[in-house]
């Protein structure tokens, strides 16, 4: 898991809506939810993009017209923004006992995607914006008349009259996001009964959030919840889904074992390290724990330990992709780049599609730094960057390999585009303008530094 490699958030939330049953969402995003802890893992990413693919086509959405971003937060979450955009939390992953139970949620969310709903949303906040202002002029002309005939009782009305118009407006808009939760439940239920899925492990997911919220929500006003009030999902859900003949329906045995993989791999990456042997003690031999615990060596600095366990994973499973990436990067991070070369080639030749990999292996054939492998490095991370663009780490490593190959205009290049993967736009803006001087106008290197220079970053207020 490339733990070290996050991707700066421009302009993707907007709009945000999510599952977020654990507590009431405001009508607009907390501040801390604005900026998430965004992580790439090519095994993670890979198994969400399998559990998605048949919910998109059920919804008649294209795969790859959405973006997936894991971010690291260990809460049991999940959430849109506006441009198509889904956000999935690793401790959502990591509390799924099966796949069923995330897919359910996954199928939430893209109902709220097909739905328009984040589009809705935003049109119904301008909405509550202009009336809110409207309230607040009655009012205070109201107030302002009865101040000037001398009423109180009048000026204190106009007061009341704006207040009041506020938490209409307010009740309104939760009303709407309730409404567009329950319309996000039943869209999720079609989805997983034309792609021939149970809605089980949605009402798993539902009923752990109704025994969490089982206190808090005692004495709750239904009407003051963004959401609707988890029992009464619950209920609406369970109906529906047992008259699907796909009710008992069980995940297979392939992905159950992808999918504990997966659980295991971020939890030793991300949790606590106590956290971590006791959910996977020495005495569990199974493949998910070793590989927990082999990752758990590496992260705690053991990198002697960490080899040898991944050594004894790969002869159990000599054709998994990710125990060579893990090999690759535990040699890569302990300075032994030579060696990491060959477990990344073959988790490359096992996963060509994989931009993450085959970044890694360019990282890795750089630090080697010899023409035979520098040559090699900008084949797989231009290969890699291609379909990974937003790594602004592969960016700057094919600067590097350029640099070190004596080609100085297309490092400039990379590193411009590294700039613009960060979001330093003016930066990647005034490089690209020198790097155009240094290309025939018209060329592949010349557009992409004009793709740069034609950018328009998004405005803050959207």
């Amino acid at each position: 898991m490339t733990t070290s490699v996050q991707r700066v958030v421009r302009g993707l939330l907007g709009g945000v809506i999510g599952i977020a049953l654990l507590a009431p969402l405001a009508v607009e995003p907390a501040a801390a939810q604005s900026r998430p802890n965004l992580v790439r893992d090519a095994e993670t990413e890979a198994l969400i993009q399998d559990y998605l693919r048949p919910i998109y086509k059920a919804a008649g959405l294209r795969a790859t017209s959405v973006e997936l971003y894991l971010v690291n937060n260990p809460s049991f979450n999940a959430f849109v923004a506006a441009g198509d955009k889904i956000f999935v939390n690793t401790g959502a992953i990591i509390d799924s006992k099966t796949p069923n139970e995330l897919i359910g949620v996954l199928a939430h969310e893209t109902g709220h995607l097909a739905g328009n709903h984040q589009i809705q949303l935003r049109q119904q906040l301008e909405t509550a914006k202009t009336m809110a202002m409207i309230g607040s002029v009655v009012g205070m002309g109201a107030a302002i008349a009865g101040a000037a005939s001398g009423s109180g009782d009048a000026a204190r009305a106009g007061g009341g009259i704006a207040m009041g118009s506020n938490e209409l407006i307010r009740r309104g808009l939760l009303a709407y996001q309730r409404s567009e939760e329950m319309a996000a439940d039943r869209l999720a239920l079609t989805y997983l009964d034309k792609s021939g899925q149970s809605a089980k492990g949605m009402i798993t997911t539902f009923q752990r959030f109704a025994d969490n919220t089982l206190f808090s929500s005692q004495g709750a006003n239904p009407y003051l919840q963004s959401h609707p009030m988890p029992n009464e999902r619950i209920d609406l859900i369970e109906n529906a889904a047992k008259k699907s003949k796909f009710y008992n329906t069980k995940d297979s045995p392939e992905l159950q074992a992808r999918h504990d993989m997966v659980r295991a791999k971020l939890s030793a990456f991300s949790e606590d390290s106590m956290l971590v042997m006791r959910r996977y003690p020495p005495s569990d031999t199974s493949m998910p724990a070793r590989y927990a615990r082999a990752i758990l060596a590496y992260r705690t600095g053991n990198s002697r330990a960490a080899i040898d366990q991944v050594g004894a994973l790969i002869k159990s499973r000599p054709n998994f992709p990710y125990f060579y990436e893990l090999q690759g990067q535990v040699l890569l991070e302990s300075g032994r780049a030579k060696e990491a070369v060959a477990p990344l080639r073959k988790a490359v030749a096992a996963a060509p599609k994989s931009g993450l990999l085959r970044i890694m292996l360019g990282q890795a054939l750089v630090e080697v730094g010899d023409p035979k492998s520098v040559d090699e490095a900008v084949k797989n991370l231009t290969i890699g960057l291609q379909t990974d663009p937003d790594m602004p780490i592969g960016h700057r490593t094919l600067a590097r390999a350029y640099a070190l190959r004596g080609d100085v205009a297309m490092a400039d290049l990379a590193t411009a585009q590294g700039e613009f993967a960060e979001g330093r736009y003016k930066e990647a803006k005034s490089r690209a303008r020198r790097v155009q001087k240094q290309f025939k106008e018209g060329s592949p290197a010349w557009l992409r530094a004009d793709d740069i220079l034609s950018y328009t970053p998004p405005s803050k207020t959207n």
